[in-house]
This record gives C-alpha cells, sequence and structure tokens, in this order.
C-alpha cells in the first residue's frame, strides 16, 4: 500500500497494515518492490514482518513508481498551472504499451474549461471528465470511472491530484499545496506513493507531481513501437504509401494525411514527433538496462 524509508507497509486482507522489510535477494536480483505489487510475507508480530516474494505483475511503471494498474488517471488543468499537452501525452503513450487504460480527469473547471483539451482527448478516444475538487463538479462521474478498479492519479504539480482524492473521500484530509504565483507551478506535496481504498471499493494511488522538466526520466518506447500508442492512429497505418513510415514528414503519410483534414489533433502529432525523436536518440544498450 505504501513505500517509505525503506519499509513497504502491506495489507494482508483485514486492513491492518504490516511494515514490511525487504529480503536481501530482492537487492541481489534487481527487484524493487512497488506499490501495488501483489506479495508474500511473513508476520513478526506487532505490526512487523518481512517481504517474501513479489508475484508476477501485470504491469509496471517508472514515474509514478506503481504496478499492477487498471487505470491510469491523468489529471490536467487549464488553470494555473496550465498543463502542457505533451506531458498528457507522454503519460498516455506509456500507458498504452502497458495495458493499462488512460482516463484523462480536467480538474479546475469552475476556474477554466479547458475546451480545446477536453475535445482532443474526447475525439482521440479517450474517457475525459471535467471536475471541480473546489465545487464538487464531476465527482460523481469520476468516482463512477474507478469503482471497482485500481487506478494511479499522476500529473504535473498543481493540478489537484491530492485536492480531488479529499473530494471523493473527505475524511481523508490529505496535505494540498498552492500553486505558486511566481511560477504558475504546484509545490510537490505528494512525497511518496501510497495506494487508498475508497469506500466504493475503488483502490487509487496518489502519486508526487512532476513538471516538464522531469519527463525525460519516464520510460520511452522504441519509435517504431510508438505509432501504437496513439490509438487514433490505429485507422491509418496500413495506408500509409511506404512500409516503416515513420509518420514524421514522409509523403504520401496517410497520419499525416489525418491531420491536416483535422482527423487527428496537430497537438497529439507533434507530441508524438517529439517523442519519436527522442526514441531514436535512446541507444539500444541503454534502453535494455533500463527494462532490466
Amino acid at each position: 500500500m505504501k513505500a517509505l524509508s525503506g519499509f513497504y507497509y502491506v495489507d494482508g486482507g483485514d486492513g491492518a497494515l504490516t511494515a514490511c522489510r525487504g529480503r536481501g535477494k530482492f537487492r541481489h536480483q534487481k527487484l524493487t518492490p512497488l506499490v501495488g505489487d501483489r506479495v508474500r510475507f511473513t508476520s513478526l508480530g506487532e505490526g512487523a514482518g518481512i517481504l517474501d516474494e513479489i508475484l508476477p505483475r501485470k504491469n509496471q511503471f517508472q514515474r509514478p513508481a506503481v504496478a499492477n494498474i487498471d487505470q491510469l488517471v491523468v489529471i490536467a488543468s487549464g488553470a494555473v498551472p496550465v498543463t502542457d499537452p505533451f506531458l498528457i501525452d507522454r503519460v498516455v503513450s506509456i500507458a498504452e504499451g502497458r495495458d493499462c487504460e488512460p482516463v484523462i480527469c480536467i480538474n479546475k473547471c469552475d476556474l477554466d474549461a479547458a475546451e480545446e483539451l477536453y475535445q482532443t482527448y474526447r475525439k482521440a478516444g479517450f474517457l475525459t471528465l471535467r471536475v471541480s475538487a473546489e465545487t464538487g463538479e464531476g465527482i460523481p462521474e469520476l468516482a463512477a470511472a474507478i469503482a471497482g478498479k485500481v487506478s494511479a492519479f499522476t500529473g504535473n504539480s498543481g493540478v489537484g491530484k491530492s485536492s480531488i482524492l479529499n473530494a471523493l473521500e473527505p475524511e481523508f484530509r490529505l496535505q494540498v499545496g498552492e500553486v505558486s504565483d511566481k511560477l504558475g507551478r504546484g509545490r510537490h506535496t505528494t512525497r511518496h506513493v501510497e495506494l487508498f481504498r475508497l469506500s466504493s471499493g475503488a483502490i487509487v494511488a496518489d502519486t508526487p507531481g512532476f513538471s516538464s522538466f522531469d519527463t525525460e526520466g519516464m520510460e520511452l518506447r522504441r519509435p517504431e513501437e510508438l505509432q501504437y500508442t496513439f490509438r487514433e492512429f490505429a485507422p491509418y497505418l496500413d495506408q500509409c504509401r511506404f512500409t516503416g513510415c515513420a509518420h514524421v514528414k514522409e509523403k504520401g503519410c496517410a497520419v499525416l494525411a489525418a491531420v491536416k483534414a483535422g482527423e487527428i489533433a496537430p497537438s497529439r502529432h507533434a507530441s508524438y514527433v517529439r517523442l519519436y525523436e527522442q526514441a531514436k536518440e535512446v541507444p539500444e544498450w541503454e534502453r535494455k538496462e533500463k527494462e532490466q
């Protein structure tokens, strides 16, 4: 449920958390327990235990550092701090390649409805919600979207991840931060990843926020795989003139034609090109090293 200061807090099924240390074999196997892992552990009594085994994972992420997530809820904002669409697209691309459903949640809709952002992701085929942690607008719809699932809330700092969790379950009383007027960025009030059980049966991970400066630490897929993580590209991928089309600037590219025709949002394609260029710069040995 939580990893903090070398301890792994395990819910054994009775609701009580056991603070476990990991066995040395994890270090030798270069295996790090993640929040969301299904595990076997030995209770030592008085709330202490030893983590014995990590069961096979459905998926795992480096940022946020979670495992076995059903859906990644990307919190965005059209108000301060305004979310850069590239941040959303990078997280969504990672989720699409990890058997994890992305949900786009635009907070602070009482301040700015973020119409362009909303329409972009709805048209691309994502469940896209507008909510306000302040007024409660859209919170019931979000509660319905996460019911019975394991979700991770992620997004840039200051968009209101913890505020939304408080709106979903007021007794959590999670610490929330103010947005810096000078920088237009939020302060990192969430310092670690932690799972919370909601009364609806949903399990939600609150995660530390990120900024455009540290998206470089996120996973990168191979250049040729990226096209499959942009779902609105799918109808056009086998229609390009040339086999192996990169969909960047090639003649006869059906994806580029769809962008020109307004079927694919220019911001989404721009994010794809940016990710493609970044992916090309990563040496294969480095990618394999990160995957181990």
